[in-house]
């Protein structure tokens, strides 16, 4: 079973494959921060499974073909990125939606929002959908994101 990453993978070398057939595995290793290695054993898995051709372009140059059978694959890994995306947004607003009536029970209408990347974005999204306003306030409780993680950071009444 493959995971996301090498699904991802996939996904991307297929793309800057089909738009440009002449690139090269080093540039797609920079494309896709990874080394060479890697690229070559995604690019001959692709090959072995009948999803990409290599034909000799020049003496030492390839030229990479995306089969139909590959880009119909290329059409599976799209959906599953997006649904798996989807998902991640979906119980990330579920997340943040109980960390924010957990603010509501302790009497707050605000929080701070702590971290970076788009994980942020969603939950500066919930909160302005729920009526929270998004302060810098250190006084407010804190939705702290760590990756994909939300956590609630509430000062206990004293």
């Amino acid at each position: 079973m493959e995971t996301a990453n090498e699904e991802l993978r996939e996904l991307t070398l297929l793309e800057q494959i089909e738009n440009n057939p002449d690139v090269n595995q080093s540039t797609l290793a920079t494309q896709l921060g990874v080394a060479v290695g890697t690229v070559n054993w995604h690019l001959k898995r692709l090959i072995a499974k009948g999803y990409v051709k290599a034909l000799r372009a020049e003496r030492k140059k390839l030229r990479y073909i995306i089969t139909p059978e590959g880009i119909a694959l290329r059409a599976r890994l799209a959906v599953d990125y997006v649904e798996r995306s989807f998902s991640i947004y979906r119980k990330t607003r579920q997340r943040v939606k109980e960390h924010l009536s957990k603010v509501r029970e302790a009497g707050y209408d605000r929080v701070r929002i702590l971290g970076k990347g788009d994980v942020v974005d969603i939950c500066r999204l919930t909160c302005i959908e729920q009526g929270i306003a998004v302060v810098t306030d250190k006084d407010a409780p804190a939705l702290q994101v760590d990756g994909f993680k939300v956590k609630l950071q509430m000062e206990d009444p004293e």
